[in-house]
């Protein structure tokens, strides 16, 4: 869904981006749509088989896009000399293409918090190293950056990440032997992708993000809190160390952030509904339930322990989610 969205994003600012490449997966009609508004000079798919159907395509509308596939096609189009990266690849897939894009010093867009959860320390050190800026896409990451507005993080107390809770943090524990997927993938505030909307109805996805926000901010993971919020508006809080607390609020609506890595450092106007306080729901907040959700529990342990704990537990839970998706 970031994918789609980023490219919504950019048809509202048509004229300062040009597309240059293009990766899918599996869903090859949208992918058909893209490359006609688009009009990318490369484009890359999981799969070979879905060449043959894409060249047939292409041929029909007379445009001059180059095809590749697989893990090559995915690392090909992550080096092609571009200005910006967005990497929205779900799970660990998104690891080498990005790797390989920072030692051509292209800037990363990145939505795929694996790839700090799995390798945060090299991949930080490898940008380190060639001066690449990452920008996060994630909402809470997004929110924790633009409220630090420096990269001194010495006078931070701790900082916060919101959750909405997904659709059971008010259910009771004894009912949770009994949900299925489709009420997990029922979001109450967010539309994702079925990965990311389980994880986050298991609140794993707020783990993730407690281990990459360590990592992109050089923090200690003990600085770093979760609070349930369900209307989703504050999407970060940094409180300093004299008190003062400073926090992000927007509607729940990820454009926002991919606006803001889009554009970065500028501030532009967009045509999209923006947060009216005077309308806004009171807002509420809440200790997450430990014992209903363990796994943020365990996503604090294995960055703590650190070294290639949290890319055992994020290798867990992508198996895990797929077996939960397969029912």
């Amino acid at each position: 869904s970031i994918g789609v969205q980023t490219l919504d994003v950019i048809q509202h600012f048509s004229s300062q981006f040009k597309i240059l490449g293009l990766a899918a997966g599996q869903n090859i009609s949208l992918l058909k749509q893209q490359i006609l508004t688009f009009q990318p000079a490369y484009v890359s798919v999981s799969h070979q088989n879905n060449l043959e159907t894409l060249k047939e395509f292409i041929k029909h509308y007379n445009l001059n896009t180059e095809l590749v596939y697989g893990s090559q096609g995915l690392r090909f189009i992550a080096t092609l000399p571009s200005d910006l990266l967005i990497v929205a690849i779900t799970g660990t897939a998104s690891l080498l293409p990005t790797c390989q894009a920072i030692k051509k010093k292209i800037p990363i867009g990145l939505a795929s918090k694996e790839v700090l959860v799995s390798a945060g320390k090299p991949v930080m050190e490898l940008a380190q190293k060639y001066q690449v800026p990452i920008l996060p896409i994630d909402s809470e990451a997004a929110a924790i950056k633009q409220c630090l507005a420096t990269d001194d993080t010495s006078n931070i107390e701790h900082l916060t990440l919101t959750a909405s809770g997904g659709p059971f943090w008010k259910k009771s524990l004894s009912e949770f032997s009994s949900i299925t997927k489709k009420q997990a993938l029922n979001h109450p505030n967010w539309s994702m992708g079925e990965k990311i909307t389980i994880d986050s109805a298991t609140l794993m996805n707020k783990g993730l993000e407690v281990i990459e926000t360590h990592h992109m901010f050089s923090l200690p993971i003990n600085k770093i809190k979760v609070l349930i919020h369900p209307q989703s508006l504050v999407h970060g809080m940094i409180e300093f160390k004299d008190g003062n607390i400073i926090s992000h609020m927007a509607v729940p609506d990820m454009r926002f952030p991919i606006q803001y890595v889009l554009t970065y450092p500028q501030k532009q106007s967009h045509p999209w509904p923006k947060l009216s306080l005077s309308d806004s729901p009171a807002l509420e907040f809440y200790e997450p339930d430990l014992k209903k959700f363990p796994l943020l529990k365990l996503a604090y342990e294995a960055g703590i322990k650190g070294g290639n704990a949290p890319a055992i537990l994020n290798a867990a839970n992508e198996a895990a989610v797929a077996l939960f998706l397969k029912k």
